[in-house]
């Protein structure tokens, strides 16, 4: 081998070394706005971006945020960073284990996980394994479970506004390893299938799915296909999804079971790719602060966010310019129906707030939004908690001029969902 040759190996060696976290780095994921915040040129106090001021902010915008304000479809109102503090107990078993965390040579592997955040470093654009970590940290992210008790689920025509379908849903999730916050810690017992993850969907209306249910239980072991059952209510049988449905269309809506919450799949059914850390325009806000829905009349007075915007597509709500980590997800399987996403991490919390979906030929799809409430600003149950919360979700068919549009009551209790919920036998007809 010639010296040219042994010098560019020692080049590409040296390129890809990754320095091990620290203690500090742990500090520094969890509190990346402790000596600064991010500020919007000229919106330092707020503001609002409009078609005709998009064009000063294109650098803080995502591609679909700017197709979205260039078209004229979503006003922006902007409002100063805030930190939306992850749980204490989450950050401590995190110090507690992450110098313990290895990641295998395969997508999908991992030894040596004991709870909290695997991967709190900065993630590097050198390391070929930092978008993988990106998604462990999302996998593996705070909260030992909840419910969305209802989310009101409607199905529009974005051209014209006509709301096709309104369902109302029930949605409820849990933890059974490696909780930090909710008695039992750290994990549910017994658990002889090994479930790290599982939720729960029932639909409550309209009629003709009225008791249509989902039960999707995740394993510790990412090489283990999830087991997926559905019950529909007028067949009164429960069947068993095979793997390719989960990217259906979800009962004629615009989502697939693997949109959910961001993303809902395994690690290894993706390559990731980190593509840098950028600072943002997120849909992060105080739900007390937006005006409100008043639409639906919940008992205890909860009101939801309201939509507007084209069609009734897009989210009232506030957004900051946040840290985020963009990573690109290209799916495993060659018969997928999407070619990649591009997910937005936010650095603080690892939930992912939008994703932009693009179609087998390379051309943008769907876009997605998950708007992020403050526990402290939203129902009172979920005060303290340090959950970053689902409060409205939209995914917008850009190429159909077609939207599915959520408004949820998010609550972070996880006495909510009591271990029994998950099993399949409590997939039942009936009220």
């Amino acid at each position: 081998m010639t010296w040219r040759a042994l010098m560019a190996v020692a080049l590409a060696t040296a390129a890809s070394v990754v320095i091990a976290a620290t203690d500090a780095d742990v500090t520094a994921s969890f509190s990346p706005y402790a000596k600064d915040f991010a500020h919007l040129p000229g919106m330092e106090s707020g503001g609002t971006i409009v078609k005709n001021n998009v064009d000063q902010y294109l650098d803080y915008l995502d591609p679909g945020l700017q197709l979205a304000v260039r078209s004229g479809w979503i006003d922006l109102p902007v409002r100063p960073t805030t930190s939306f503090d992850v749980e204490k107990n989450y950050v401590e078993v995190t110090r507690r284990n992450f110098s313990k965390v290895r990641i295998g040579d395969k997508t999908g592997e991992l030894s040596g996980y004991a709870g909290g955040r695997p991967f709190p470093e900065e993630p590097q654009l050198n390391d070929p394994k930092a978008g993988e970590k990106i998604a462990w940290n999302f996998r593996y992210r705070d909260g030992d479970g909840g419910a969305i008790i209802p989310i009101q689920w409607k199905y529009r025509d974005m051209t014209t506004g006509q709301v096709e379908k309104l369902l109302r849903v029930e949605v409820y999730a849990t933890k059974f390893k490696y909780r930090a916050q909710a008695a039992p810690i750290p994990e549910l017992t017994p658990n002889p299938s090994d479930i790290y993850f599982a939720s729960y969907l029932k639909v409550l209306e309209p009629a003709d799915l009225r008791n249509t249910q989902l039960l999707i239980q995740r394993f510790d072991d990412d090489a283990k296909q999830d087991d997926a059952y559905m019950y529909f209510g007028f067949q009164r049988r429960v069947r068993r999804l095979a793997p390719g449905q989960n990217t259906d269309a979800f009962l004629g809506s615009d989502v697939m079971i693997e949109d959910f919450d961001g993303y809902n799949a395994r690690v290894s059914e993706m390559k990731w790719t980190f593509k840098g850390a950028k600072n943002l325009l997120m849909p992060f806000f105080n739900h007390d602060e937006l005006m409100l829905s008043k639409e639906f009349k919940d008992a205890d007075g909860f009101q939801y966010v309201n939509f507007s915007g084209q069609g009734g597509c897009f989210p009232d709500i506030h957004w900051q310019l946040r840290k985020v980590f963009v990573v690109d997800a290209e799916p495993v399987a060659p018969t997928h129906p999407v070619s990649k996403r591009i997910f937005y991490f936010d650095a603080q919390t690892y939930a992912i707030a939008r994703t932009l979906i693009y179609d087998r030929k390379g051309d943008l799809w769907k876009v997605a939004t998950l708007g992020k409430s403050h526990p402290d600003h939203h129902h009172a149950s979920n005060k303290g908690s340090g959950t970053v919360l689902n409060d409205a979700g939209s995914m917008v068919d850009v190429q159909a001029r077609h939207c599915s549009t959520g408004q949820f009551k998010a609550l972070a209790v996880p006495g909510l969902s009591p271990a029994k919920m998950f099993q399949v036998q409590n997939l039942r007809g009936g009220d």
